[in-house]
């Protein structure tokens, strides 16, 4: 078969016009088809959209500068303190303030009157140290340095948290608000969400930090115990082993000013009130039940429902924490027994009302003193104060005493010393035999009085020989067989 090909005409259509025609009508029946939806964009959080990594040049910045094909132009150079760099040939240019892009672009039309085409590749070789300032709900408040590290990271917010102490356990985890200076000026802010960081391990949430910024920690609207107790075993509290000061006032045996330092060691002091300098030395954070039992313990009347811990913010604002230590005593409820911090005040107040079983249970716990003093005097083997366990009874008292002698009555008198300053007095009939009782065989509380008075038949004895004593001394020796009375 023979081929022909003819010329083309110069009025003809081309040759290019059928093949053109077949693409317009693929593409038309394509844009017939429904259009498939758009990839969703990627997840950005708001720390990685609202801060980027944008880097302003400043003073104390070392610079290398290539001028392509001008080895004499190029080299290092420092931004000096006025902003500017001195650069061979054309003298100063203030690059405070600027990006590398625009500082590169700066030099190039600098440079333009002595290099055609000039071509700058800038870079920071060891950037200048941060000074960033840090205010809030954080330990030490104030303006820091930091520097950069031998690989070019910049330190984050974590290491400015720590480098200034550490933030307070009234502190909003969820607002961490970090201000910077960016391009021509404009401040931009990000909040950062440590919470997720210290909960989650977001580490998108540790914002790289510049020169110039200002990190703000806001306080909470209100102390939720679980976010305290993450805040207090993170590292972005404040140092575990720096001395405290707490206070802790209402029913416990010791009130006063407590020191308290996390550092293991063999002795140990308690400063009571404001008059000495030692510090109780132990391992682990203070807590409120260690308070308690730093303070000497509770009393049996205190009311462990409603425990309060007074704190205040760094704006001077007063916190009010209520606590429930008797869920922690009861069902271990362990987020109750919340860390301390310094300054915190620790109230606990009287029982309106408590029940036998409630003050035995109580007075059952460590919270209690290991010993409470009480004092029997009177008709018992051993008369004077006793050292007996805090949930200890009448009855125990008594035998802790050696127990009632021949010469004592069944009853006894039980005076007490009440929180409010009264005195109380009450008569006890003693059955050494009877349990816990409130009316027979009440718990004994600190510094109460047992008093055995003498029965009656010792009573007519001791009258009858205070008044029979003169004669019966001038009796003969043997009267009749008898030397003295024997009642």
């Amino acid at each position: 078969m023979n081929s022909f090909i003819f010329p083309a005409s110069r009025s003809g259509p081309p040759l290019g016009l059928p093949i053109a025609l077949a693409i317009l009508a693929a593409a038309a029946e394509a844009s017939a088809l429904p259009a498939l939806p758009a990839p969703p964009p990627p997840a950005i959080s708001s720390a990685q959209a609202s801060l980027n990594d944008v880097y302003l040049l400043g003073p104390g910045d070392q610079l290398s500068i290539d001028v392509f094909n001008v080895p004499e132009y190029s080299g290092e150079q420092q931004v000096l303190a006025n902003g500017t760099i001195n650069l061979p040939a054309v003298g100063q240019l203030s690059v405070v303030g600027l990006t590398l892009p625009q500082a590169e672009k700066a030099i190039g039309e600098l440079y333009r009157a002595k290099v055609r085409y000039p071509r700058i590749t800038l870079s920071v070789l060891t950037p200048r140290p941060l000074r960033i300032a840090i205010s809030g709900e954080i330990y030490r408040p104030g303006v820091y340095t930091l520097s950069v590290d031998e690989l070019g990271q910049f330190p984050t917010l974590v290491n400015a948290i720590q480098l200034a102490g550490g933030i307070t356990q009234v502190a909003d985890t969820r607002q961490v608000r970090v201000q910077r200076k960016g391009i021509n000026g404009q401040l931009r802010e990000v909040v950062s969400d440590l919470s997720a960081l210290i909960g989650e391990g977001d580490l998108v949430q540790d914002i790289s930090l510049r020169d110039g910024d200002s990190i703000a920690i806001v306080q909470a609207d209100a102390i939720d115990l679980k976010e305290s107790s993450q805040i207090a075993v993170s590292n972005l509290a404040t140092d575990a082993e720096e001395a405290i000061s707490v206070f802790v006032v209402g029913e416990v045996f010791r009130p006063g000013t407590y020191n308290y330092a996390s550092r293991p060691t063999s002795s140990q002091s308690v400063t009571v009130g404001d008059t000495s300098s030692n510090t109780v030395q132990q391992p682990g954070r203070l807590t409120v039940t260690r308070a308690l039992r730093l303070a000497g313990g509770i009393k049996p009347l205190a009311d462990l429902r409603q425990v309060e811990v007074k704190r205040t913010t760094r704006a001077g604002d007063s916190r009010t924490i209520q606590l429930d230590l008797w869920q922690l005593v009861t069902a271990g409820e362990g987020s109750q027994d919340m860390v301390l911090q310094a300054g915190d005040t620790i109230v606990v107040p009287t029982a309106d009302e408590a029940t036998p079983e409630q003050v035995g249970l109580l007075t059952a716990t460590n919270l209690s003193p290991d010993t409470i003093a009480v004092n029997v005097v009177g008709e018992v083997e051993r008369p004077g104060a006793v050292a007996v366990a805090a949930n200890t009874t009448l009855n125990q008292a008594v035998l802790a005493a050696g127990g009632l002698n021949r010469r004592a009555q069944q009853q006894v008198e039980l005076i007490r010393l009440n929180p409010n300053g009264t005195v109380t007095q009450r008569t006890i009939d003693v059955d050494l035999s009877q349990g816990l009782n409130p009316d027979g065989n009440p718990i004994m509380q600190h510094n109460d009085i047992v008093v055995v008075d003498p029965s009656t038949t010792a009573r007519l004895s001791d009258g009858l020989n205070t008044l029979l004593g003169p004669f019966l001394e001038i009796l003969p020796v043997n009267f009749n067989g008898w030397n003295g009375l024997d009642l």
